[in-house]
């Protein structure tokens, strides 16, 4: 991973990599980034390698722990409840504004991720239907043309993405008839009803991501707890 050097787009590439990772799981909540060993892997120095942990810090994806280092958010039900809470009200906001702001181009873009949606459901492919799924939710903001709402909503888009690809399980083709009953009602300019139909698409979605978050995080603590056990056993000298 040189990029020819230039240590921001080091950093850039660094941060992508990363990001995806937890997002989409592969690096899970509790994991511990050992700098040494992220520096070796991705063939870069420290230096834009903390840049970009800094980056993932300031979207909430990475914590520091005192004593453990830089280690993957955890994303507890306590998380999920209080992304709700914000989601309810920030993406009516973004719904009415899109309704009230969206030309040709930008209801194209929208129709383009809901189809994107709509083949990678009928290819039975869960990760790419969660994809255009948070695209269409991306594109509303940029459809918005709010500044500070983008600001906003930048750190919750990763956390929002990481969430759709841990609850992928959810029936995404309820989730797709309701993108497609928001987007209708902004084509139509009906900011009201797309307020309502954002503010109904976020709470229905919140039950059941409580309840994934409650199972994951208990696998989480249940594997935390066997490897501190496993580390506190004396060895034997035999690999199993």
């Amino acid at each position: 991973m040189t990029d020819n050097g230039r240590p921001g787009a080091l950093r850039d590439r660094v941060y992508e990599t990363l990001r995806r990772r937890i997002i989409e799981a592969t690096a899970p909540p509790g994991l511990r980034l050992v700098e040494r060993d992220l520096a070796a892997e991705l063939e870069v120095s420290r230096i834009p390698l903390r840049e970009a942990l800094r980056l993932l810090a300031a979207d909430g994806l990475v914590v520091t722990v005192p004593g453990r280092g830089t280690i993957v958010s955890p994303f507890t039900p306590d998380d999920v409840r209080d992304l709700f809470d914000v989601r309810e009200s920030l993406e009516a906001l973004t719904a009415r504004l899109a309704a009230e702001r969206a030309d040709g181009e930008g209801l194209a873009r929208l129709r383009g991720h809901l189809d994107g949606a709509r083949a990678a459901m009928a290819a039975g492919d869960r990760a790419g239907v969660t994809e255009a799924n948070a695209d269409f939710h991306d594109e509303l903001v940029a459809i918005a043309g709010n500044a500070l709402l983008s600001t906003l909503a930048r750190p919750l888009s990763g956390r929002l993405r990481r969430l759709f690809h841990l609850t992928a399980d959810r029936d995404q083709a309820v989730q797709c008839t309701e993108h497609e009953e928001l987007y209708a009602a902004i084509a139509a300019g009906d900011a009201g009803l797309a307020a309502d139909h954002a503010a109904r698409h976020v709470a229905g979605g919140r039950e059941h991501s409580l309840a994934a978050a409650a199972d994951w995080s208990r696998l989480d603590a249940e594997s935390l707890t066997r490897t501190r056990r496993r580390r506190a056993q004396p060895s034997t000298g035999i690999s199993t």
